[in-house]
Parts: structure tokens; sequence; C-alpha cells
């Protein structure tokens, strides 16, 4: 079987902008994620046996000169010694226990040290999506050169309407050859559209080198989540600004705040919070309710919202994106990062609902136990981790 992933940095950025953040501020902690299918699909028999052929191939993938060189270029809030880290940086298929049960539901269980197994979640899951088709022959249908169409004319519309957007779509898209496509489409429609929307750039660090794109992202649920139940959850956003301002020094400065509810994050979003970063990402909740939260909050401390940028990344279609764009504009700077809907969106094909989240935490490996910790979206049904740990954390934020 081919090999899915042959390029360190066919991942997003915000893998790598976490890690460097990690190993800055919790060298020796260790973590376990679980993998959760929403969906519960069953998987083609003998596709364990396949994916833990495809986490062995990920040995062989190793950063080169070229790589480092573009990240160097594009991504200066990356300190230096975080290259060096990555030049000797090697994966390690013990960090994945993979099953199928007798239902064919998939099971993978991730435990490490966290600044090396978080680079393992994207990879896996953009493999796992990439793999299914493949077991499944659903790739066989895909058209790539009316995929290129479809997408720029999903670009078209969006440069049009004026939306400022990027790629988001690595995790779950149907193939490293559908997101190329895409972001090939993206690019050379950006100069043909007279609207004043702009592609920015991708999430995927190996494209935009490719394409000679600016690398987009900052971070993701697990960085506070983690923080959270080292810590608990009451300060953990606190603390994760904290942390995250000193290690890039007010760059990334775009925070994503629904870890454990917009309740809590306003309490800890101060101030001097408020001024230092650039703006929030909204990836859960209705998108209207949560960007006149976020413009409320600036108002009462004294900033004009539309000073400040506002992320939409919640299961973006292009149409949602120009509604949003056309609503959002008076209030915020709005952008928007879209992924399955850019990436896997082929006639007849169902995108899988996977996701491998962090659910345990320790702050070094001298620790007889792990803290639990779980993630509480502003959507009910987002919710991951332990019930019974959602319960406890939902608890302690005086959580209805």
């Amino acid at each position: 079987m081919r090999q899915i992933i042959n390029h360190f940095t066919d991942d997003d950025l915000y893998k790598f902008t976490m890690c460097c953040a990690v190993i800055d501020n919790f060298p020796r902690a260790r973590v376990k994620y679980a993998f959760t299918d929403r969906d519960d699909t069953v998987y083609p028999a003998g596709f364990a046996q396949a994916l833990e052929e495809q986490i062995l191939m990920l040995e062989s993938v190793i950063i080169t000169d070229e790589e480092i060189d573009f990240m160097k270029r594009r991504c200066r809030f990356i300190p230096s010694w975080f290259y060096t880290y990555l030049k000797g940086f090697r994966f390690d298929h013990r960090w994945v226990r993979v099953r199928q049960d007798g239902q064919g539901h998939l099971h993978l269980d991730i435990e490490g040290c966290w600044s090396e197994t978080i680079l393992l979640e994207v990879k896996l899951l953009a493999i796992i999506s990439e793999l299914y088709y493949m077991m499944t022959g659903a790739d066989r249908c895909f058209d790539y050169r009316a995929y290129y169409d479809k997408t720029a004319e999903k670009g078209r519309r969006l440069l049009d309407a004026g939306c400022v957007f990027s790629d988001f779509g690595t995790r779950r898209r149907a193939s490293y050859q559908a997101q190329d496509t895409a972001i090939s489409a993206l690019k050379s429609c950006q100069g043909a559209s007279n609207g004043t929307g702009r592609f920015v750039g991708t999430s995927n660090v190996h494209l935009a080198m490719k394409y000679d794109l600016l690398p987009i992202g900052t971070m993701a649920h697990e960085f506070i989540c983690a923080i959270g139940g080292m810590y608990g959850p009451q300060m953990a956003n606190h603390m994760a600004m904290n942390l995250w301002r000193n290690t890039f020094r007010g760059a990334l400065g775009l925070f994503l705040y629904d870890s454990f509810g917009w309740n809590i994050f306003s309490l800890n979003f101060s101030e001097d919070f408020a001024n230092q970063f650039k703006g929030l990402r909204i990836d859960s909740g209705d998108n209207y309710e949560q960007l006149m939260r976020i413009v409320g909050k600036y108002r009462s401390l004294g900033i004009d919202p539309r000073t400040k940028q506002v992320v939409f990344s919640n299961a973006l279609d292009t149409s949602a994106a120009i509604r949003i764009q056309q609503y959002a504009k008076d209030y915020c700077q709005p952008s928007f990062g879209i992924g399955t809907h850019i990436t896997n969106d082929f006639e007849g094909v169902r995108p899988l609902n996977i996701v491998i989240k962090l659910i345990a935490a320790k702050i070094t490996e001298s620790w007889p136990f792990y803290n639990e910790t779980c993630k509480i979206s502003e959507d009910e049904g987002k919710h991951t981790g332990n019930p019974e740990t959602i319960r406890r954390f939902m608890e302690a934020l005086h959580m209805d």
C-alpha cells in the first residue's frame, strides 16, 4: 500500500506552534489522547492493520532543509532553537495503539511525551480519512479536474463577497491530492476576481511551501485543555494566554476561547489580554450569537471591536461564510478558516466526522497518575472526554 504522508510539514501550522509552546513551558509533560468517530463508522475489514502500517511508515518521514528554510522565512515568530529540535525528531509507532472491534469500529489510544505525541493528531486523521476512501473504493470516483473547477467557483464567490479566508482542511481531507487541487484552484482565482476578498493561505505548511503561501494558524483546544487538566479549568484560559504571549512575544495573537465555554473565558479575558491579543476564533456555537458576545465583551472593556479580528471556523461552507461576512463586517474584522468544505466535497462522498482529543495530562513523567481533562464546547454535541470528567468540570465552573 502506498504511503499517505510523505512530508514532515504535511501538517497544520498550529501543531508546530503548540509543540514549540509545550517545549517552552511543559517540557516533561506526558499526555493521553483518544480517537472519536462521531458517526460510529464501520471501517473495512483489515483497516486497523493497514493503519498500523501507515503509522510505521511515519518513522521514515523527517523534516528537510527546504522545509526548515521555508518556515524560517514565513514563520518568523517561531524561535530558531525549535528547528534544531525538529531536525532530530523521529516518529515512533509505539506511541499509538490501534484496534478494530468486532463491529468494525476503530479505536486509537495515544500516550507519550507531550512534545512528541502532539505532532501525531493531524497526520493520523488525514491518514485515516484518505485510507478509508482507498479501502472502500470511494476514491475511484474522485474527479480532480472537476474538483478544481468546483473549488475555483467557491473561491470566486468568497472573493467577490469580500471574504478574507484560508484553508483549514488537512485533518479530514479526502486525500492529499484533493487538498493540493483545492489550494491550486484557490490561488489561481485570487487574481481573477474584482472583489475585495483575499485568499490568505493554508494551515498546511507543506502546501503553503509548494504554492508560496502564508502558513495560517495559531493554536487548538489541546493547549488550554491540558492546562485545565493539570491545574483546573477555572484559570486555564488565563494561564494559556499568559504562557502563549510569553512564548511568542505577542505574535500569533488570535486566541481560541471555547475550550471550557464562553462564561469562564470571559471572566479570564481581562483588559490587558483583550488589548494584547489581536482577536478571537469562533469554533463552536451559533456564529452570530458568539460574535455578539465578543463584541459586547470588547465594548465593556472600552475597546472598539472593529479594531479586532474574529476568525470563524465552525463547520463553514461558502454560503455560510458569505452570510456571516455581510453581517460581521460592521462589528469586527472577520475572516474565515474553512476546512472540510474545501478539501472533502466530492459528489456522493461523505466526509468522516472524526477527531483526536487530549483526554489526560501530567506535568512530569515522575508522577504516578494522570489528571483527566475534557473540552466543553459551545455545542453540547461537541463535548469531548469522559462523561464523568465533563460533569466534574461543569460543576467546578458552575455550569447548569
